[in-house]
């Protein structure tokens, strides 16, 4: 085994919006990436639609630069615990890991999660504590609070021994000294990746192997994977095979493309050495955590196991009476086509058929990631009915576990006994509470994923807006019984058309409506929430009387409430189990799984002399 001594490869771990994407922009600038006057994006590596406007990362990425003599692949990894399982993959490329960590909240649940990964890989870290610069940054408190994390996590004697930046990614400057070093550019940094993180320990002359970590699909290149060579070098036009975790062959095939990553571009090259992050094409089966080899290779490369899903969602046909009016993809043919594409690319989702065939069920890590795929597809033409999410149980030894999640909340402390008491309602047990500064108080708690399904804007309500929630897939444990659901009913439409201004003025006292004037309803689709327990029926289509008597008062403006608009994962974790999210490109509705009275009576009848 040698050395690459002109190569680095190091992976950037954070916690979500702690500046893993702004940090990347600031080191691409000063590396001489871009052109001066070359127009870049804020946020260059999060290059889809989702990402910007969620200003988030979804998928994990790779980028290169050129530090004097040593090329530094970096991969930018997401930040949210529903996405995990992209960065448990993309570890297995480098060999280091930068930690970043907010100033001022230091290490919250993801943090511990993608560090807890970093660590069991043996991977060596840099600690930096980002942002800085903000009024409320408590360096100090959050470096001990990052060691006492190492701690936790087992951490080796090497690990432990882990060299400290100060940053700001914003602003493009870092340094070792908080006193009295200089706040100039991010030089520190990236001399520090090449004295601290080892080169690629590779093996130059035995036959090409690669581990495929990402795929992606090119527009002029059709399939292309993204990993790291382990052994040997790739040259294009070589002859080459896929294999499987078990060491069959997939295909076999010719590499007619050979991309190294330079800034944000990839760049054909004739052949790449053992060590390098690269992209190649030409294979048709060929899919993630498969290694691609030279013939004469028998064993595959180990790959990493993924945490499995905890949540899963029902995806249907739409068959509202609206369905095929907004999108073009309708059949239960092209949602499945489109799921099991998805599965193949994301390890971190399952995806089977339900008996009837014509719905799907898609098991993952949490609202989030299931909310951002449905989103996707509904982009991209199709129109569907997703259920509520609802949490995989286990069976052990006879006994039925359920998943649990590592709850982190920093309120303010006047709130603090309103959290307490909607969390300890949902099966929550609290194991720490301590001050944070600022009049906040973090509480830390252990809470069943069911109970957890829908309390999002319950908690933005009782914090008015100001809370922070993060949470964490813990562990399995025992099943905690009943969680009650939503505490009030819905309002229901009793026909189909046009809501009139005129019915809802009448009917706003009755409680909040989610649809405005003009907008198409049907039977069965729930238009808003009733002020009490039950469902009721109302007629939203109903009409003003016109009369040709003119009298003082009579024709005075309708004053409407505005209606409440939730988002697509609000709406999944609003339904009740007898409801369904109608997701079209056009519009996002909430409807009975039942449209007609009967048949709900019915259904609630069958439901009950069941149980």
């Amino acid at each position: 085994m040698t050395q690459n001594q002109a190569l680095r490869n190091i992976a950037i771990i954070a916690h979500v919006d702690h500046g893993k994407t702004t940090l990347i922009d600031s080191i691409l600038q000063q590396s001489g990436m871009f052109r001066d006057n070359q127009k870049v994006d804020e946020r260059v590596m999060d290059s889809n639609d989702l990402e910007k406007e969620r200003g988030i990362t979804i998928l994990a990425k790779c980028t290169a630069i050129q530090w004097n003599d040593t090329k530094i692949n970096i991969i930018d990894t997401p930040g949210h615990a529903d996405f995990g399982g992209e960065v448990e993959r993309v570890l297995g490329m480098a060999d280091g890991v930068i930690l970043l960590t907010d100033s001022a909240e230091g290490p919250l649940p993801q943090t511990k999660f993608v560090l807890g990964k970093a660590l069991k890989q043996g991977l060596r870290p840099i600690v930096v504590i980002n942002k800085i610069d903000r009024g409320d940054a408590r360096p100090d408190e959050v470096l001990d609070e990052v060691f006492d994390l190492f701690i936790s996590l087992d951490a080796t004697e090497a690990q432990l021994d882990f060299p400290i930046m100060y940053a700001s990614g914003r602003d493009g400057w870092c340094t070792d000294n908080l006193e009295n070093g200089q706040r100039e550019n991010l030089q520190p940094l990236l001399d520090l990746i090449v004295s601290h993180v080892p080169a690629p320990d590779v093996d130059q002359k035995t036959p090409f192997s690669m581990l495929s970590t990402l795929l992606s699909a090119d527009t002029f290149l059709g399939r292309t994977l993204t990993g790291r060579i382990y052994s040997g070098t790739a040259k294009v036009n070589m002859n080459v095979k896929a294999m499987g975790l078990d060491g069959k062959t997939i295909e076999t095939f010719r590499l007619t493309k050979l991309l190294s990553f330079n800034g944000v571009e990839r760049i054909p090259v004739e052949s790449a050495q053992a060590g390098d992050i690269i992209c190649v094409a030409g294979m048709k089966k060929a899919s993630v955590a498969d290694t691609i080899c030279d013939p004469l290779v028998e064993t595959p490369i180990e790959s990493s196991p993924i945490d499995p899903p905890t949540m899963a969602v029902t995806i249907s046909v739409n068959n509202s009476p609206l369905a095929g009016t907004e999108g073009k993809k309708l059949t239960s043919t092209m949602i499945r086509d489109r799921l099991m594409a998805e599965a193949e690319t994301n390890v971190a989702i399952k995806v089977s058929e339900t008996d009837g065939r014509d719905a799907f069920e898609l098991a993952g890590r949490g609202e989030l990631q299931l909310g951002v795929l449905i989103e996707t597809m509904r982009r991209e033409g199709f129109e569907m009915s997703v259920s509520r999410p609802r949490v995989l149980i286990k069976m052990v030894d006879g006994q039925k576990q359920e998943p649990y999640e590592e709850v982190i909340v920093d309120v303010d402390d006047e709130y603090t006994g309103s959290v307490i008491e909607k969390m300890t309602g949902r099966k929550a047990d609290l194991q720490d509470m301590r001050p944070s500064g600022a009049g906040k108080t973090r509480l830390t708690f252990l809470a069943p994923s069911r109970g957890l399904i829908g309390y999002q804007s319950q908690f933005l309500t009782d914090t008015r807006g100001t809370g922070l929630m993060n949470r964490l897939f813990h562990s399995y444990g025992a099943y905690k019984g009943d969680i009650g659901g939503r505490h009030y009913g819905v309002l229901l439409s009793t026909d189909k058309g046009e809501a009139v201004a005129y019915a809802l003025f009448n009917l706003q006292d009755r409680g909040t409506m989610f649809v405005s004037a003009g907008e198409k309803v049907y039977q069965g689709m729930i238009v808003g929430e009733n002020s009490r327990g039950n469902d009721l029926d109302i007629n939203i289509l109903k009409g003003k009387k016109l009369t040709n008597v003119r009298a003082s008062g009579t024709d005075e403006s309708v004053v409407l409430t505005p209606p409440r608009r939730m988002s697509l994962e609000e709406m999944m974790s609003y339904v009740n189990d007898d409801e369904l999210v109608e997701v079209t490109p056009l519009n996002l509705r909430l409807r009975k799984r039942h449209l007609l009275p009967s048949d709900r009576t019915l259904a609630k009848k069958a439901s009950n002399s069941s149980s």
